[in-house]
């Protein structure tokens, strides 16, 4: 357990502390945000406010990981690694899509289809890893089969390898475009991303404590549920940090960098704890978000042209609507905050029913 606090200590102070600098690096340098001019009006004030900040978060949690291993003599797990180099791998997409906008002084970085495949090359890598990665006992650090709250034992929901990889790509492609979805108002998803991150570092922890390594009726066939634990807390952590400085009014963003990185630690978290289809409820204002942008496509293309939305993801809705970002960002936090609580409600539920 002390090493799980010190990795989300380390992790906290290293965005506090560290996002300060960054900042006077990045506005020496000029490398300030480009705003959309088809987006809310009330975002040009935001043009020029360094961005990139995705970084600091990254690296404060890689060195929180490394610094607890070490302070604590104890080795890295297979799936510690694997969830921090996927965390890596879609941070430098978003770096280079976030270094194109401000190179090219345009709001739009990598094309389309360049972007998509680089999220497709790390997911595929982590897919293959993380289930042909057996460790002494024969567990792999993710499964074949679809889970909620631990593998579901449906022989039709056991998937082929191949068909697992696709399954795990897809997850890793959706919540990294949903991180980036929601991350459009100061704070939004640095402040819902902490919360779903310390929700996953109590999953984690009482994973570990009731896994089958110990036994019991109801353990978890998990592996790696203490290092898992340590850098959900060390996520939380940063992204806790650095909303000291990306609160309403922000003085940097974390871009795309950052965004996707954290979509990507949401999916390979899911993977390896087996709670694929939980974090659907516990980071349900990600999805809510998300699946406005797809009601809005899908309704303008079935209609000819009708909007359900007056702007989609759905924060810029309630812009248009003359909410104040402050009073938007407040009110999904308490959205997710309750999505979070649900989630974790049905974990625990779940575990204590079949001790019944």
């Amino acid at each position: 357990m002390r090493s799980i606090l010190l990795a989300g200590a380390i992790g906290l102070v290293g965005t506090l502390m560290g996002t300060r600098y960054a900042i006077r690096f990045l506005v020496r340098r000029g490398y300030g945000q480009f705003i959309r001019d088809d987006g809310p009006t009330s975002h040009h004030t935001k043009r020029g406010t360094p961005t990139m900040g995705g970084t600091v978060i990254i690296a404060s949690v890689l060195l929180a990981y490394t610094l607890a291993h070490l302070i604590t003599w104890t080795p890295p797990t297979a799936s510690g690694l694997l969830v921090l180099g996927l965390v890596l791998a879609l941070g430098l997409v978003g770096l280079a899509d976030d270094w194109i906008k401000i190179s090219k002084a345009r709001s739009l970085g990598l094309h389309a289809w360049a972007k998509l495949t680089l999220q497709t090359v790390a997911a595929v890598a982590f897919a293959i890893a993380a289930l042909l990665l057996p460790d002494a006992r024969g567990m792999s650090p993710a499964s074949q089969a679809v889970s909620f709250l631990r593998d579901i034992p449906w022989p039709w929901l056991q998937l082929p390898i191949w068909l697992a990889v696709i399954w795990i790509v897809f997850l890793v492609s959706a919540w990294s475009n949903a991180a980036n979805l929601t991350d459009g108002l100061d704070g939004l998803a640095t402040g819902a991303g902490a919360m779903v991150f310390a929700a996953y570092a109590i999953v984690n922890i009482w994973q570990y404590s009731q896994s089958c390594v110990f036994g019991g009726p109801q353990c978890y066939q998990v592996r790696d549920p203490y290092d898992l634990a340590l850098i959900s807390l060390a996520l939380a952590g940063a992204c806790f940090g650095f909303l000291w400085w990306n609160a309403s009014p922000a003085k940097i963003f974390m871009g795309d960098t950052g965004s996707l990185a954290i979509g990507g630690a949401f999916a390979a978290l899911s993977v390896m704890t087996r709670t694929e289809l939980l974090m659907v409820i516990v980071a349900g204002l990600f999805v809510i978000i998300t699946a406005s942008v797809v009601l809005q496509v899908g309704w303008f293309k079935i209609s000819g042209g009708k909007r359900l939305f007056k702007m989609a993801p759905l924060q810029h809705h309630f812009e248009l609507l003359g909410w104040q970002e402050v009073t938007i960002t407040v009110r999904f936090w308490i959205i997710c905050g309750m999505c979070v609580a649900t989630g974790l409600g049905l974990f625990y539920a779940e575990w204590v029913v079949g001790q019944l």
